[in-house]
C-alpha cells in the first residue's frame, strides 16, 4: 500500500495537536494533519534516497517530501547536457549500491540519473512530489515536529507530524541571480546556467560568462564546442586544478596524502602541480587566493575548479577573460577596468544557495546538522 495512503486521515494523539477545519477559521486554509511514524525526509535527491534507503534497510519507515515532481530535480531540470561527475564515481555512489561496473571513472548527468531512479526503485523509495514546505518548527511541549507543506492545490495545507526532521535539499536549491545596473537595458538573451543546457543556441555568438565557478567554466567550454565567442568574467581569486594528475583523481590523491602529511603541505604539492600542468593562471587575469585550496574549503567552503580543458581555450585565446562587471548596456557591458565590449548574451553562472533558513522555523546556520 502506498505509504501516504496508509497515512490519510491518522490523527495523532497527542493533546497539543489538533485538526484545524474550514470552521475553525473563517479565512483560514484547510489544513489537514499526518502522523507520520518515522522521520520526514525533506528533499528527494542523492542524500534524501540514500538516507530513506538506509532507514529503511533497517526496517525504519520514513516519507520524503519533494517540492518539484521528481527525483533528482537539480539534475534532471537544471543542469547542462555535456555535464559529468567533476569526481570520480567511487566518490559518488550512494551507500548500499555502487554504480555498475561499466560506468565510465566520471559517469555522465544521463549515467547517473538512470543510476539513481534504480536506487529509488529498488529501495521502492516513494517521495510526495510537488510537495513544497513552507514551514517546519520543533514543539518543546510534545518532543513533535510539526512539518507544513503545500501542493499543487496550495488551497489545502498539510501539516506531517513526526519525531525526527531530516534536512536533505542540499546547497543548491536557490538559484543566485545578481543585479547588475542596466540589465533590462541590454537587449539580447541574460539567462541562469540552470536555463542553460548546450552552447548549440549561441553558435557563433558573442556570449559573456559571469562567474569561473566549476559550472563557468565548464559553459565555456561548452560554448567553444559550438563555435561560440565566450568571453568569462573573473570577479574573485580562484583556484583551478586539474582534474587529474599523472591520471590519478587529484580530489582522491588529495584525500590520500592527507592521511599522510599536513594540509597545508599538500596545498603547497597541488598548487606546485598545478603551476606545472596549467601554467602560471595570473597570466589570463585569473588570480589564486592567498589560503591553499584545501585550506580554504576546510574555512570558508569554496571550492576549487577542477580543470576539464578550459585553462586550455584561455591559454589559447578561445575563451577571454574579464574583470568584474560595472555596468550592462544595451547589447554590451562595461567592465570595472573602464573597457566596454559588446555581446549578445549574458549567461550567469553565479550558483545557487540554500532556503533551508525560509522555512526551518527556530533554527539558524549552525544550530541544524546538515545532512
Amino acid at each position: 500500500m502506498d505509504f501516504l495512503k496508509e497515512l490519510e486521515g491518522k490523527r495523532v494523539h497527542d493533546p497539543l495537536i489538533h485538526f484545524q477545519s474550514k470552521t475553525d477559521m473563517a479565512d483560514a486554509k484547510t489544513t489537514r494533519r499526518i502522523w507520520v511514524p518515522g522521520p520526514v525526509i525533506v528533499g528527494a535527491g542523492p542524500s534524501g534516497l540514500a538516507a530513506a534507503a538506509c532507514l529503511k534497510e533497517k526496517g525504519i519507515p520514513s516519507l520524503i517530501l519533494e517540492r518539484a515532481n521528481c527525483i533528482a530535480s537539480l539534475w534532471q531540470l537544471k543542469t547542462y547536457d555535456r555535464l559529468r561527475l567533476h569526481l570520480p564515481k567511487q566518490f559518488c555512489e550512494l551507500i548500499l549500491m555502487p554504480f555498475p561496473a561499466d560506468f565510465p571513472t566520471y559517469p555522465t548527468k544521463q549515467q547517473f540519473l538512470g543510476y539513481l531512479k534504480a536506487y529509488a526503485e529498488r529501495f521502492d523509495l516513494k517521495p510526495a512530489f510537488n510537495t513544497t514546505v513552507v514551514s517546519a518548527k520543533y514543539d518543546s511541549h510534545s518532543g513533535l515536529w510539526l512539518v507544513k507543506t503545500l501542493g499543487l492545490k496550495t488551497e489545502e495545507e498539510i501539516e506531517y507530524v513526526c519525531q525526527w526532521l531530516i534536512v536533505a535539499t542540499g546547497e543548491n536549491a536557490e538559484e543566485v541571480v545578481p543585479e547588475f545596473e542596466g540589465a533590462s537595458d541590454f537587449g539580447g538573451t541574460i539567462v541562469h546556467t540552470s536555463s542553460y543546457k548546450s552552447g548549440e543556441l549561441f553558435q557563433g555568438k558573442k556570449v559573456l560568462v559571469v562567474g569561473c565557478g566549476n559550472s563557468g567554466m565548464e559553459v565555456c567550454l561548452d560554448l567553444c564546442n559550438y563555435n561560440a565567442k565566450p568571453s568569462l568574467v573573473v570577479k574573485d581569486s580562484v583556484h583551478i586544478l586539474p582534474q587529474e594528475i599523472l591520471g590519478i583523481s587529484t580530489f582522491g590523491l588529495s584525500m590520500w596524502l592527507l592521511k599522510w602529511f599536513p594540509m597545508r603541505l599538500v596545498d603547497r604539492f597541488l598548487l606546485l602541480v598545478s603551476r606545472f600542468l596549467l601554467g602560471d593562471t595570473t597570466r589570463f587575469g585569473i588570480n589564486r587566493p592567498q589560503r591553499g585550496p584545501l585550506e580554504l574549503k576546510s574555512v570558508s567552503g569554496k571550492t576549487p575548479v577542477l580543470d576539464v580543458g578550459t585553462v586550455a581555450k584561455i591559454r589559447s585565446g578561445d575563451i577571454k577573460v574579464r574583470k568584474a562587471i560595472k555596468q550592462v548596456k544595451h547589447q554590451s557591458v562595461e567592465f570595472v577596468d573602464g573597457k566596454v565590449e559588446s555581446f549578445d548574451a549574458i549567461i550567469l553562472a553565479t550558483g545557487y544557495r540554500s532556503n533551508v533558513m525560509s522555512w526551518l522555523k527556530g533554527f539558524d546556520e549552525n544550530s541544524y546538522r546538515r545532512f
